[in-house]
């Protein structure tokens, strides 16, 4: 395995290191196509969050649109995205012209059109011209971070919009021909009541979304939230978030939402032409999550982006100035740089895809790693299966209902380190 450690720096004056260099490097290789570009600027930081963010400073932002067209630049030449995804940070932050420099690069250089793109959205920074603007260049889905529909609920988790917000900037969206939007939503939120869940769940639906992703709280370090458990302002309350996932996916599936992962349900187009075909797979899936989930290549762009292209997976820098600095010279931001071994990066895949419902065919999953299922993970899936937590068909391994709800942990069993005494081994091509 080749890692490039993070190691300290001035902005002006960093030198990275050979191997992120190399890394960094965009050479000939197969078309990627899957594109994420991460747009770091929040109004406010909510208590959550653990995420890489950046105050919105108008010249850092300014900075930010021509270095990420910089950057577009550098990876043009191998990548024909199928799939764009803009995330944040809020990306609805961004103005009409800070929009307008964007997409007139991504123009310019080829990659578009795409058959799936998706730029997040905050209810808060969202207008008509806006919406038009995206919905003109191409953007044909977008994700709506809302959360929860309950006021003080909304101020717990530090949110700058409102509830009537997210109905306004909903109807703003349709009004501007988006006929695929994902609304976020979080549950075992602190002082959230399982009837309070019930009534989001039941807004939402209302609002005839085609999407929703759905995710419970998690407590992450250097978070006010986390700060706020240690000082015992509230307690986690286990039982009852089993209790709100289990309404989660009762409810949307009487709804006609089919869950397809963990925290991620959809509906079923009536068109023909966009019925997706896999059983596992309702029609209004993200294809650029699918992508993650199934091992595809993706570039990574903007500060804190990841990306895995070629075999290496990689990391920018999760520092703004920096990230600017370096493309204003020239040369992609990297922080750090690895290349797993195949056996590893097998495992790694593994618990991914098993935190979809249709888990692993064991034809695709050896045809996209070189490794066979039922050789080399037999005892690992044994033993999920003796918990009920999996089911080994035929020609399939997948988690049950109660697996799903602790993919993480399920996954888990599938990680296999560097190192491990049969890291050396050949890829297995049994059948």
């Amino acid at each position: 395995m080749i890692t490039v450690a993070p190691i300290s720096f001035a902005a002006a004056d960093i030198q990275p290191t050979t191997s992120v260099l190399a890394a960094a490097k965009t050479l000939p290789g197969p078309l990627v196509e899957s594109l994420y570009i991460h747009v770091p600027f929040c109004a406010h930081k909510c208590e959550y969050c653990a995420f890489y963010s950046a105050p919105p400073s108008g010249d850092v932002i300014h900075r930010y649109v021509h270095a990420l067209v910089k950057e577009l630049e550098l990876v043009a030449s191998r990548a024909r995205p199928k799939t764009i995804f803009f995330g944040g940070g809020t990306p609805s932050l961004l103005t009409l012209k800070q929009w307008e420099t964007v997409l007139e690069a991504m123009h310019r250089l080829q990659l578009l059109p795409a058959a799936e793109w998706t730029v997040e959205c905050n209810p808060a920074t969202l207008s008509i011209d806006k919406a038009r603007l995206l919905r003109s260049a191409g953007v044909n889905r977008i994700s709506m971070g809302v959360q929860s529909l309950d006021e003080s609920l909304l101020d717990r988790l530090g949110r700058v919009h409102s509830r009537e917000m997210v109905f306004r900037s909903y109807h703003l969206l349709r009004d501007a021909g988006f006929r695929n939007i994902n609304i976020d939503l979080m549950f075992a939120i602190p002082g959230q009541t399982l009837d309070t869940w019930r009534k989001t769940i039941d807004e939402a639906l209302s609002l005839g979304t085609e999407h929703l992703s759905c995710y419970e709280v998690i407590y992450e370090e250097d978070t006010p939230l986390y700060e706020q458990l240690k000082a015992g302002e509230f307690d986690v309350d286990e039982a009852l978030a089993c209790s709100m996932y289990e309404v989660l996916v009762d409810c949307l599936a009487e709804n006609g939402f089919q869950q397809y992962e963990v925290a991620n349900f959809a509906r079923h187009s009536t068109s023909e032409a966009e019925v997706c075909q896999h059983p596992f797979i309702p029609s209004w899936a993200c294809q650029h999550n699918l992508g993650y989930w199934r091992g595809l290549d993706s570039f990574g762009l903007g500060p804190s982006a990841s990306e895995y292209v070629d075999g290496v997976r990689s990391k920018n820098w999760s520092n703004t100035d920096l990230w600017i600095t370096q493309l204003e010279r020239g040369r992609r931001a990297k922080e750090s740089a690895e290349a797993l071994a195949p056996l590893s990066r097998a495992g790694e895949l593994a618990a991914f895809g098993l935190r979809m419902n249709a888990g692993w065919s064991f034809t695709e999953f050896l045809a996209r790693t070189g490794f066979d299922l039922r050789h080399d993970w037999s005892e690992d899936m044994e033993a999920l299966i003796s918990r009920n937590w999996a089911v080994r068909g035929e020609d399939r391994f997948h988690l049950t209902r109660d697996g799903i709800r602790f993919a993480d942990a399920a996954g888990a069993c599938f990680l296999r380190p560097e190192g491990s005494a049969s890291q050396g081994s050949k890829p297995k091509s049994r059948i």
